[in-house]
């Protein structure tokens, strides 16, 4: 008889995106002409930039030819891409990194979901609330947690509450707890944590023998100057914290793959009997194990966002979007609502009016409005009352769609 792993059952309904999709469906289906502004996904428009188009052309064309074809490549990733992330994300901060202590893959949901396999399941989770939903969801199928309760949380896990009082940035734990995930710029609130802030966390990390796994996919979108673009910039984080980067939303590797993954070796867990193992070796086994690696020809791609052409390219691509979110920003607070985010990050995060939960206010803007947005309670309990929306539009749509608000929307 074949047993099912019963801790997916736990997981609740629909994943987020899944049930939003499932809705815009149906609503499409009533309303066959209406005009659909998604806002809701975090999926880029921009199309790639040239540097990046012009070198997988060339990589292409090497696959062509018996002298240059290349087959399994290291599961790690090339040297190539790994020696230019080094030189250029790392060292200008200051940051001194081995290169097989960065690890490429297809994308940091990949990897955030996939690194708490090398840890027990005795270990104590702490999240944000709200929350980008993969970090919860793991834990909870690989049976790290306890159950679904009826006030939104699950057992065993510690929820790190951020609202509007706290500024959106978590308090540390009254627990002691081992596994810590942190998402700065913030998705879903937009908001960022400064060198301040982080120097907390890693001090906590140190003092309690835990790991904080550090998702830093918006870091290419943050404009002030206190906020670290890598929690390694911070004294002894190097020791405590893994941090996931990716090329998704920096360079529109949405629909091509490619993030990476940085494992300092001094990062050190504990076996049962209280000896210190590196992280680094662990997730090294994993992969080899259980990835074959990113193809050559996105690696090649991701490499010439380093260019010079490319690094012009993309950060006139992320202005963009932060154009965008400021246009959105502007616009929601035209008419009196709370907004947040969309300073150091392409979302932004409102405060539903009235009163209103989030489910029903997306429900609202989208009959009202034909607009999609996320709802927050998809982030977790913390989300209830506030919602999503993300500039990653086009200019077009995005104007469109504060202008639909303004004029249809019935607050």
């Amino acid at each position: 008889m074949a047993l099912i792993n019963e801790n997916y059952l736990k997981l609740q309904g629909s994943y987020l995106f899944a049930e939003i999709a499932k809705r815009v469906a149906s609503f499409k289906n009533e309303n066959p002409n209406a005009n659909i502004i998604r806002l809701g996904i975090g999926d880029v428009t921009k199309p790639l930039a040239p540097a990046i188009i012009e070198e997988l052309h060339n990589a292409v064309d090497e696959m062509a030819s018996a002298e240059t074809f290349r087959g399994y490549g290291p599961e790690q990733g090339y040297k190539f891409l790994i020696q230019k992330i080094i030189d250029m994300d790392y060292n200008p901060l200051g940051v001194s990194l081995e290169d097989d202590e960065v690890f490429i893959s297809d994308g940091s949901k990949s990897d955030v979901g996939n690194f708490q396999e090398i840890f027990q399941t005795a270990n104590t989770v702490a999240i944000t609330d709200p929350v980008y939903p993969v970090y919860l969801d793991t834990n909870v199928m690989a049976g790290r947690t306890g159950y679904y309760k009826a006030d939104g949380h699950f057992d065993n896990v510690v929820y790190m509450e951020c609202n509007a009082e706290n500024q959106f940035k978590p308090d540390l734990p009254k627990e002691k707890v081992d596994l810590i995930y942190l998402c700065v710029p913030n998705n879903p609130t937009g908001t960022a944590l400064t060198r301040t802030d982080l120097k907390k966390w890693v001090d906590y990390a140190k003092e309690n023998q835990a790991i904080i796994l550090y998702d830093a996919a918006y870091e290419a979108y943050i404009q002030e100057e206190d906020i670290p673009h890598s929690i390694y910039e911070i004294e002894g984080a190097k020791d405590v914290a893994v941090e996931f980067r990716s090329f998704s939303k920096s360079a529109g590797f949405t629909g091509t793959r490619c993030a990476f993954t940085v494992v300092p070796k001094s990062v050190m867990a504990f076996t049962q009997d209280g000896k210190t193992y590196p992280l680094n070796a662990l997730w090294n086994r994993r992969q080899t194990t259980k990835f074959n690696g990113v193809p050559y020809i996105i690696q090649r791609g991701a490499a010439a966002v380093y260019s010079p052409e490319g690094q012009k390219q993309i950060r006139d691509i992320i202005a963009y979007y932060m154009a965008n979110a400021k246009i959105i920003t502007e616009g929601l607070q035209s008419i009196g609502l709370q907004v947040f985010g969309g300073v150091n990050a392409p979302y932004i995060w409102l405060k539903t009016p009235n009163g209103m939960d989030s489910w029903s206010f997306f429900d609202k803007l989208l009959s009202e409005t034909h607009i999609v947005g996320t709802p927050g309670a998809g982030f977790g309990p913390s989300g209830e009352g506030y919602f999503r929306l993300t500039a990653f539009g086009n200019r077009e749509s995005t104007e469109e769609a504060i202008v639909r608000i303004k004029t249809k929307l019935i607050i």
